[in-house]
């Protein structure tokens, strides 16, 4: 059993960190209070070499693993969440190409994600179905050669500034089986009746682009199928089991950087004449958010290396995403308070930790939905 990373696992970090560091550290505040997507941030990101680390060489990617982007995630959202997710998420949905696409989806589709000429989205979340994703009731109906797509998609990542994106939809509803009723289909962002509304006003991670999407008689090639009609419902949920390790590094970041800038503060801050370091308490606090994250991190690391080796496990997957969330949002919420009211004004950037915190427990299945999924296993 290694527990070591490798020195070209620790070049990458240290790639990306200094990356962060230098080109979204200086305007996170600025991004996270007007809203705004920093597409100029994602390209360089491209350039770097730090988005689509997954997509394989021969498709114009590095050829690395779900590690590899663990680890790019953890150092990006250790500076901040909301525009990590906008570099380690331009590519989000594109998995599934990679997994279940033909040839010339991957050769057609996967090169711009990586040279910084595209930005995919996984449109899945419907209003009426989130959890619950065999309620999804956008649909697609063949029509000559074509699918013909009507519905509503809700809180879609990258919705309005993507170039295409995977959605899913009803294809098959004769089927009795519920899960054998959906398919995966991909929908160029500039097709007639694509309708995208950006969802401002979130609470967190306001630097990413959410939206909302409306299908009105939408017209796609058949062989824009992604995998095998009906089949999607399963597709999707290897493609989370693996998305998963992404989101648990997204907490295991955020988690760090808020215990580094906690760790500073108190080092600096004097109370009674003293660092506010050298109070037993406090370090009692720092230690038990040392200790959470040190966990979250080694079960983030082990739930993507097992995707790599395929060996991939759903019910660990769950566990790193839901405990690497609930770390973030524990971890965050002590960084605040061991600031005291300066943890609570903009000046300083746990507030803004804090706020993005809370989607580690919603998106991509909620917490609730993980510790179902553990259980599962377990009965």
């Amino acid at each position: 059993m290694e527990f070591e990373l490798s020195e070209e696992h620790r070049l990458l970090q240290d790639m990306a960190y200094k990356f962060a560091r230098r080109e979204m550290e200086p305007v996170a505040r600025e991004y996270d209070r007007e809203e705004k997507y920093p597409r100029e941030i994602w390209r360089k990101a491209c350039a770097a070499g730090l988005v689509g680390v997954f997509i394989p060489g021969e498709y114009g990617g590095p050829g690395a693993g779900f590690l590899e982007l663990a680890l790019i995630t953890e150092q990006l959202s250790r500076v901040d969440l909301g525009m990590g997710l906008v570099v380690a998420g331009a590519t989000f949905g594109a998995e599934n190409i990679v997994f279940f696409g033909t040839d010339w989806q991957k050769r057609k589709y996967l090169p711009p994600l990586v040279q910084g000429r595209a930005v995919c989205a996984g449109a899945f979340t419907e209003p009426d179905a989130g959890t619950d994703v065999t309620g999804a009731k956008t649909r697609a109906v063949k029509d000559g050669g074509d699918w013909v797509i009507n519905g509503n998609k809700m809180f879609i990542t990258n919705g309005t500034v993507c170039d295409f994106m995977i959605v899913y939809c009803l294809t098959n509803p004769e089927e009795e089986a519920r899960h054998k009723r959906f398919s995966l289909i991909l929908v160029e962002a500039d097709r007639p009746g694509v309708t995208r509304s950006k969802i401002r006003g979130k609470m967190g991670i306001r630097a990413t682009d959410t939206a909302a999407i409306t299908f009105e008689d939408v017209r796609v090639p058949q062989e824009n199928l992604v995998g095998i009609e009906g089949r999607g419902f399963y597709h999707l949920m290897h493609f989370f089991d693996c998305t998963r390790t992404m989101v648990a590094a997204q907490g295991v970041g955020l988690a760090q950087g808020a215990l580094d800038k906690t760790v500073r503060y108190v080092r600096e801050r004097h109370v009674f004449g003293k660092p506010l370091a050298v109070n037993q308490g406090v370090q009692f606090q720092l230690a038990e958010m040392a200790t959470r994250v040190e966990l979250a991190r080694n079960l983030a690391y082990k739930a993507a290396w097992q995707a790599d080796r395929g060996q991939l496990d759903p019910a660990v997957s769950a566990m790193a995403k839901y405990y690497a969330g609930e770390t973030a949002v524990w971890v965050a919420d002590k960084a605040v308070q061991l600031h005291g009211g300066y943890g609570y004004i903009d000046e300083y950037d746990v507030q803004r930790f804090y706020r993005d915190a809370k989607i580690l427990e919603i998106y991509e299945g909620a917490k609730e939905a993980e510790k179902l999924t553990i259980a599962r296993r377990l009965l």
